[in-house]
């Protein structure tokens, strides 16, 4: 055969290798573009999802540390009241099982009064989440710090609005976590457009290799996708959990607080008309007994950290269930024996 003849065949060989070549690889581009726009859609519902989460559990969050600091800072009307009374006696403690609800002196419910009231100014101005931080932390606690000494060495309740909350965050540490996995990255820049950033290759074999680049690269993004998807369904399980748990418990007190606005309406009623504890009707100082006993629950209450934080190097936020449900039983046996 001719040297032309099998050079030209050798030419159009080589011609449809190539062309075979750069067809197989076309089919990788394509197969991993499709996969990569798959991982960043998921990736993108997975993000969305732990955002919604997020959101609806920082509100309930807050609408609980809100709550419990409006509670502690309405025991100063009680303190008024409580004050004008004479002759009156010591009562009791609230039990339930092994657990007791202690009592509290005027100095502590003043402190967490004028504490919660300093907080409730600052709220106004105050991120999003910054009271369900406080009632991760126990409003009770943060109600008293508010009253501590900030980091500059000037005394917190000197401060006033946002000056105060800031500072008594930075006494509790920065907040408990009030959402959890606030310092989880998320990794969605890996499914950025950056990670197709390789130019179009012209030839066959060249465009094959070029396909196969791509499609590792597209499989490492799928991967990482399932990766941080994982973490995510992780961290919504957690904020679903929680927000559960910041609901049921925003339910027990509001329960509590309602009886306690009753009783200590009708104690107010009392008190305008007489302030000798003799002069008392068995009616009238068993209901300012049980005011007195409801407040003691209420202070206590308001103390239960929802989320406990290690002190490890790697914070984990963990909700406090075991506080948070003994709280709610003996809020509901109180409530029972007091219908």
């Amino acid at each position: 055969m001719p040297l032309p003849i099998i050079l030209a065949i050798g030419a159009a060989v080589a011609a449809a290798g190539g062309v075979g070549a750069g067809v197989h690889g076309g089919v990788k581009m394509k197969g991993a573009s499709n996969k990569m726009k798959l991982a960043k859609t998921r990736n993108d519902e997975n993000v969305a999802k732990f955002e919604k989460a997020n959101a609806s559990t920082t509100t309930a969050m807050d609408a609980l540390g809100k709550k419990e600091l409006a509670i502690l800072d309405s025991f100063g009307l009680f303190a008024n009241v409580w004050e004008k009374i004479h002759n009156k006696p010591t009562f009791g403690t609230i039990m339930h099982g092994d657990t007791t609800i202690s009592e509290y002196t005027p100095e502590e419910l003043n402190e967490v009064r004028v504490g919660a009231g300093i907080l409730l100014g600052g709220l106004g101005g105050a991120a999003v989440g910054t009271a369900g931080g406080f009632a991760a932390a126990g409003a009770t606690t943060a109600a008293v710090m508010a009253l501590g000494t900030a980091s500059t060495g000037t005394a917190i309740a000197t401060l006033s609005g946002v000056a105060a909350t800031n500072a008594t965050l930075a006494a509790l540490g920065g907040g408990a976590l009030a959402a959890g996995g606030g310092g989880i990255a998320l990794g969605t820049t890996i499914l950025g457009a950056s990670t197709l950033g390789i130019g179009l290759l012209i030839g066959g074999v060249i465009f094959s290799i070029s396909g196969k680049a791509v499609s590792k690269k597209a499989d490492k993004a799928y991967d990482q996708m399932l990766e941080v998807e994982k973490i995510i369904k992780e961290i919504c399980k957690y904020l679903k959990d929680l927000r559960s748990t910041a609901k049921t418990y925003t339910t027990t007190i509001n329960k509590v607080n309602t009886k306690y606005k009753e009783w200590l309406k009708e104690l107010k009623r009392t008190v305008a008309e007489k302030t000798d504890w003799n002069e008392f009707t068995p009616e009238e100082k068993l209901n300012a007994e049980n005011t007195a006993l409801i407040v003691g629950l209420l202070y206590q209450m308001c103390k239960v950290k929802l989320v406990l934080v290690s002190e490890g190097e790697e914070k984990e936020a963990d909700i406090n269930y075991v506080d948070v449900e003994n709280s709610i039983a003996i809020a509901t046996s109180f409530l029972e024996s007091h219908a």
